[in-house]
């Protein structure tokens, strides 16, 4: 049954209220390659991971920064599918995540991690900035301050 859920692009899980979009990674792909004016910012992201968690704030404000300034933040969430009840959607309600938040459950990792970017040895969290055909890979944690540098070059 899980394989066949598989072969969906998208699946809606509702919740409390709130709904979940859950995607494979051919259902993820256009949404971190859009064709458009915007600045894109991809944040891969775990409850688990203790550096994302740290970091999650400041993609939070600068979403709130910058949306009047065609930044787009996008939090892809790499929690296993048993935890989004218990700790993926309770973490978003309780800190009010305000950037879109999309999860991914694809279990081909060879495939979508260097498909991500081949540098990508999969470690969390990592970021995508884009605008355009500029493109720029972090595997890496960021301070607000870092984020908001690496934003600023997209916007010039």
């Amino acid at each position: 049954m899980r394989n066949i859920l598989l072969i969906f692009l998208i699946t809606v899980l509702p919740v409390q209220d709130e709904t979940l979009e859950v995607y494979d990674y051919d259902g993820l792909e256009p949404l971190i390659n859009q064709k458009d004016d915007k600045v894109h910012v991809v944040n891969f992201w775990a409850t688990w991971c203790g550096p994302c968690i740290k970091e999650l704030p400041y993609f939070e404000a600068l979403n709130e920064k910058y949306r009047h300034e065609d930044v787009d933040v996008l939090l892809v969430s790499l929690d296993f599918p048993s935890k989004y009840e218990t700790a993926l959607k309770p973490y978003i309600k309780k800190h009010k995540l305000k950037s879109r938040v999309v999860a991914l459950n694809d279990n081909d990792q060879n495939r979508w991690i260097p498909a991500i970017d081949e540098s990508w040895s999969g470690a969390l969290p990592a970021t995508i900035i884009y605008k355009g055909d500029k493109r720029m890979f972090y595997e890496k944690s960021f301070t607000q301050e870092e984020l908001e540098k690496e934003v600023k070059q997209f916007l010039k």
